[in-house]
């Protein structure tokens, strides 16, 4: 069973920084690929940044492509997304998820964290 606990969150105005943090307890496979999705309020979630855990081969969408940057400390056990210039559509809860592999659906996540909240002010 592998358990995802996020944190870093927080208020921050458009152009700003945040860093958030996934860290996983047992530890998902190798070959997994750990991930990012959003969810804003009336919307459907949506797929952020996915890292693979062996090789750390990326993909991003394109609404965050040069501004986000996935990466991950296999040390720690742990997963981060670095996001500079933010704006503020990219408010919303922001979900760590593991997959098997590259997942940008939802459906295809086995494992979720427990959210935490992202807010850009204008």
């Amino acid at each position: 069973q592998v358990q995802l606990v996020e944190s870093g969150g927080g208020l921050v105005q458009a152009g700003g920084s945040l860093r958030l943090s996934c860290a996983a307890s047992g530890r998902p496979s190798s070959s997994y690929h750990m991930g990012w999705f959003r969810q804003a309020p009336g919307k459907e979630r949506e797929f952020v940044a996915t890292i693979r855990w062996s090789g750390g081969s990326t993909y991003y969408a394109d609404s965050v492509k040069g501004r986000f940057t996935i990466s991950r400390d296999n040390a720690k056990n742990t997963v981060y997304l670095q996001m500079n210039s933010l704006k503020p559509e990219d408010t919303a809860v922001y979900y760590c998820a593991a997959a098997p592999g590259i997942a940008t659906m939802p459906q295809a996540v086995n494992y979720w964290g427990q959210g935490t909240q992202v807010t850009v002010s204008s």
